[in-house]
């Protein structure tokens, strides 16, 4: 030690270390040394406040709200689908099974509940990995804290994970960001907003939207291994997604459980047990695909009221649909498409050749379409709506938005004007061919869809057999300005002319218009405008907007009753009796088919006191359906199998699938206050008598001062009223 001592004495009494002493013992030395320290302790102060300085604020951290899909609902509360640019659903990390938070915590950050944001370890571990490797794949040294803030605020943070400056500079932000966000969350809140934050994949982000998208369930429901796999993806969401590339999964997955196992949140018999579960290839089947064309419609209807945050705010969307009454249409569409295929002559290409694809090439569909409506006549509320065959191959709507030629459908309208303007329905046209000039100098000869004319026929007979002959007379003695109007008023929004081709359903209508229209009937005279939203809710469940049922009387009460008696007549014994063949006799049901030129577009449009249903088949371009197509052999057949499930249900022996009605068998319609009934002949629209058949009388309905006040007597009437005159 004395020697130690000496050199040291020996070392200090060297000229040179006497200069420099003495150099130092300056005052301006010292100054100066201090100036620098201060100078460098500022600039790296400075550079560490700059290098963040469009990083997020203490405040703008507290207040962050993470991007949230909006919710629809079905009208007794099942989710049937999301909207946004993140599909997330926050979820509680105190409702979680405790094996989730430790899946995640074992695979990404081992000391997250030990350490204050940064991971000293993790980083000289990542910065070992990346000199010896230089990659960041096998591990950034990044703290859940980190990764949280790194997904939260991307934009301010960066994403770069190359090696390099930008790296450099990401993780610097992260470290800053995250250690201001261990000053105002716990840890749980913390690990709680990143496994609701992050991307698991098929850009499903948070844990909740990620469970019910790999397993169908909620993620108060994960198992381990599940829990275990959801841990394992946000590493590397693209490559390790099990959709795509499951064997990267199933390793990945795997160590995790061996990391639980390490940390002792499970035992390592049962880690190597669960690495036997298999990982899910396919995503899980769930409702939201049940009423797809709907779910499109209430989008449309929404993003021009609420815009972006349609798809960022989580709003909580209550529709009118009714999932029961969707499948039903949804499983009596399917039938009524497979029928029409199965008919001889059909000539178009069947879906069965693209159902395994996702997408067509083309933009109109080579198969079969078709479109359903089902709503509340009082109210307007949309119970069902199938808008084609198939969402993936066509998002177009046929319900909301094809233009198609009525046919016969549109016929009620005419008969509605004339009832209205003071024609009883037992007035007398003479079914026979007329010829009607053209203004380009052309003539039009109009002909009945059997080609055959009937001669004399009532305007019941001639809805009842919907005759076109008939209608058309009716149209051209009320007026072809008053019957636009009528359909007007009624709800027809699209152009209606004023031309005689207008009253055999010339004129292009949409779906959702018609079956708007057809409430009228069913209402005895008031409109409801169809809906589908009935309230949008904030995240938080405050009321942003509520529907609020237009509904408007656009017919009077006796119009509208004698028009249900000619539709029910039409359904009993007219061209829709498949219908009432398949429902059975108990409900009370009206109704019109309509089959336009060359059997191009075929409808059903069918109602009780309670429902209205509407069912039109085409295709997407005009061309036959099939040879010899129809409304009362292809569409009423489906809107009588729908009605039958929504009146009845089904039980075990039935089908597959029971279920219980629907709705209540409503009372037939009331006969309005000052409608007048008499027994009338249906040969002559002339009050019965003695000297007409007693089997072609019948009861008829007239608004007062329009029933007959002759009576009836056929017994001198001319041969020629009792034969059938052709073509």
């Amino acid at each position: 030690m004395t020697k130690v001592f000496e050199a040291l004495r020996r070392g200090w009494s060297h000229p040179t270390t006497r200069r420099v002493g003495h150099f130092l013992a300056q005052p301006m030395v010292w100054l100066t040394g201090i100036f620098l320290f201060f100078l460098m302790t500022g600039l790296v102060v400075g550079s560490w406040k700059n290098l963040c300085s469009d990083c997020p604020s203490i405040a703008q951290i507290y207040d962050f709200e993470p991007i949230q899909t909006s919710k629809v609902y079905s009208a007794d509360g099942a989710l049937v689908a999301e909207f946004g640019e993140e599909a997330r659903t926050p979820v509680r990390i105190a409702d979680l099974p405790e094996h989730v938070a430790q899946a995640f915590v074992a695979v990404e950050d081992k000391r997250f509940y030990s350490h204050r944001g940064i991971d000293p370890l993790g980083i000289a571990r990542a910065l070992w990995g990346a000199v010896t490797t230089r990659s960041t794949v096998q591990g950034g040294g990044s703290t859940i804290t980190q990764q949280l803030a790194r997904n939260m605020f991307p934009r301010r943070v960066g994403t770069e994970r190359r090696l390099g400056a930008g790296l450099i500079t990401r993780k610097l932000k992260e470290a800053q960001v995250a250690l201001q966000m261990e000053r105002v969350y716990t840890k749980d809140q913390i690990l709680e907003a990143y496994i609701n934050q992050v991307n698991y994949g098929q850009a499903w982000y948070g844990i909740q939207t990620a469970s019910r998208n790999y397993f169908a369930k909620n993620a108060t429901d994960l198992t381990i291994p599940e829990a275990a796999l959801l841990a394992a993806i946000p590493n590397l969401p693209a490559v390790y997604t099990p959709l795509q590339h499951p064997d990267n999964a199933i390793r990945r997955r795997n160590l995790v459980l061996d990391r639980m196992a390490g940390e002792r949140f499970i035992t390592r018999d049962q880690a190597e047990a669960f690495k036997l579960e298999p990982v899910p290839t396919e995503r899980a089947l769930l409702d939201k695909g049940v009423a797809p064309y709907f779910v499109e419609f209430v989008r449309q209807e929404l993003d021009a009221r609420f815009g972006n945050q349609l798809y960022t705010a989580g709003l909580r969307i209550h529709t009118t649909l009714n999932v029961a009454m969707q499948r039903s249409a949804n499983r009596s569409m399917e039938r009524g498409w497979a029928d029409i295929e199965a008919r001889p002559g059909f000539e178009h290409r069947r879906y069965e050749e693209f159902a395994d694809s996702s997408t067509l090439d083309r933009s109109d569909s080579p198969y079969v379409q078709g479109a359903f409506i089902a709503l509340d006549p009082g109210t307007g509320r949309i119970y069902a709506m199938t808008g084609g065959r198939d969402h993936r191959h066509s998002k177009f709507n046929r319900a909301s938005q094809a233009l198609r030629q009525a046919g016969s459908s549109f016929k009620p309208f005419v008969y509605t004007a004339a009832i209205a303007s003071g024609l009883p329905a037992s007035q007398v046209f003479l079914d026979a061919p007329v010829v009607l000039p053209q203004l380009d100098g052309t003539e039009w000869r109009p002909k009945n869809f059997s080609e055959e004319f009937y001669g004399p026929i009532t305007m019941r007979e001639g809805l009842r057999r919907s005759i076109n002959m008939v209608a058309i007379k009716v149209g051209m003695e009320v007026g072809f300005e008053t019957v636009a109007q009528t359909a007007r008023r009624m709800g027809i929004r699209t152009p209606v002319e004023r031309v005689p081709s207008t009253a055999i359903g010339a004129a292009e209508v949409i779906p959702l218009q018609m079956a708007e229209a057809y409430s009228t009937f069913a209402t005895l005279g008031a409109k409801a405008r169809p809906y589908a939203v009935t309230r949008v809710e904030s995240a938080t469940g405050e009321v942003l907007w509520e529907a609020e049922p237009e509904i408007q009387q656009v017919l009077d009460a006796p119009v509208a009753r004698i028009m249900v008696s000619l539709l029910e007549d039409a359904v009993n014994a007219g061209t829709g009796t498949a219908a009432r063949a398949i429902l059975g006799p108990d409900v009370p049901v009206g109704g019109k088919t309509g089959t336009t030129n060359e059997s191009q577009n075929v409808w059903f449009i069918g109602f009780t006191p309670n429902l209205l249903g509407l069912v039109w088949f085409g295709m997407d371009l005009p061309q036959r359906v099939r040879p010899n197509a129809t409304g009362g052999s292809d569409a009423a057949p489906v809107w009588g199998r729908f009605a039958r499930d929504v009146y009845y249900g089904r039980t075990d022996e039935d089908s597959d699938e029971a279920f219980e009605p629907m709705l209540p068998i409503p009372r037939r319609w009331p006969i309005s206050e000052g409608l007048i009934s008499k027994r009338v002949d249906s040969r002559t629209g002339k009050l019965a008598s003695q000297w007409c058949p007693e089997e072609d009388a019948y009861t008829e309905y007239f608004l007062p001062r329009t029933e007959p006040t002759e009576f009836c007597d056929r017994t001198g009437e001319d041969l020629i009223n009792r034969l059938r005159i052709r073509r």
